[in-house]
């Protein structure tokens, strides 16, 4: 059942069932989650079940500040870790940082690492806030859609995934609209195992050193598979709008999608749905879930689309198009 967030008794209802072990559709300003307590393996069980989840793929935990987070810490707080909760909390980044021995194991995937994250949508905050009352330490919350798939953006697109039993807060749509940056913190340096729209820049500037690439030695993370985010109907991404355009012209359009952001794009034969990517990396990642929810639905079968251009400030939604179609790879 959808209900409004910003209704007390709505809350209430939320961190009480948070309290009890259940999941609860939740938004934030990167995506709707499902939420679970972090410090019980049995509610955190039930996420996995419902999202067919593999159990070692680790979930991220939503906290108040950095004073909740420490509870799930293994000791202080790496100071590069304060650094950037400072900076970039309450917002869309993920610090991943030591996990004291007896809390969140099953959110943390079983590895010794945790992933923590402040969230700045008011819904979510005053949840949290709620359920700390009962005895809720953190809110561990994945994306609120079927293991792989498109992340929801609106309560609409979590009760289409999993039905009307389940309790979401409706709290508008999502103001970022793609998952936070994840910088690994728990090895003495600053990794970036997930971009977002926190740009390394950012970063950077906030730690006065260089955000290092992945190694063999990094965690495993929320939304690092190599095949992730995919809609039904199969993603293909062209370099430019030369080529998407030129490929359009050598078949109908039948069944096909197109995701652009060049007016120049022309078809041949007959028209094929499109939609206009605008041309502002924030605007875009914004709404790219919830187009590609919306191709989906209108039958596409293939939606065809030209690549972001470069610059980190896109990274987050190129990021999410190399997932969605390497889910497709072979097709």
């Amino acid at each position: 059942m959808i209900r409004n967030g910003r209704d007390p008794e709505a809350l209430a209802e939320a961190a009480q069932a948070l309290a009890r072990g259940e999941l609860v559709g939740v938004p934030t300003e990167t995506v709707y989650g499902l939420g679970a307590r972090a410090d019980q393996d049995e509610a955190v069980a039930k996420i996995f079940a419902a999202k067919g989840r593999p159990a070692d793929h680790p979930l991220i935990v939503h906290v108040t500040d950095p004073a909740q987070a420490a509870l799930f810490a293994d000791g202080e707080l790496p100071a590069m870790a304060r650094q950037l909760m400072d900076a970039f909390w309450p917002g869309p980044l993920t610090v991943i940082v030591p996990r004291a021995p007896a809390m969140a194991a099953a959110a943390a995937g079983g590895q010794s690492s945790v992933g923590l994250r402040c969230p700045s949508h008011p819904v979510a905050h005053a949840l949290l806030v709620e359920a700390h009352k009962l005895g809720v330490p953190g809110m561990a919350a994945p994306s609120a859609n079927r293991f792989g798939r498109v992340s929801p953006t609106h309560a609409e697109h979590v009760a289409e995934e999993f039905g009307p039993d389940l309790l979401v807060l409706d709290g508008g749509d999502c103001e970022v609209g793609i998952e936070s940056t994840i910088v690994d913190c728990s090895r003495g340096r600053a990794v970036l195992l997930r971009p977002g729209m926190i740009t390394p820049e950012q970063l950077e500037a906030v730690l006065g050193q260089p955000v290092q690439s992945p190694d063999a030695g990094a965690p495993r993370a929320s939304g690092t598979l190599e095949a992730h985010y995919a809609p039904r109907a199969v993603v293909r991404l062209f370099g430019d709008a030369a080529a998407l355009s030129e490929q359009l012209g050598k078949q109908s359009g039948q069944g096909v999608a197109v995701y652009s952001r060049s007016p120049a794009v022309q078809t041949a034969g007959a028209s094929p749905l499109t939609r206009r990517m605008p041309q502002e990396p924030q605007a875009a990642a914004h709404e790219l879930f919830a187009v590609l929810r919306e191709l989906d639905a209108a039958g596409a079968e293939e939606i065809w689309i030209e690549a972001p251009p470069a610059g980190s400030a896109w990274d987050g939604v190129r990021d999410r198009l190399n997932r969605a179609a390497a889910a497709f790879v072979g097709h």
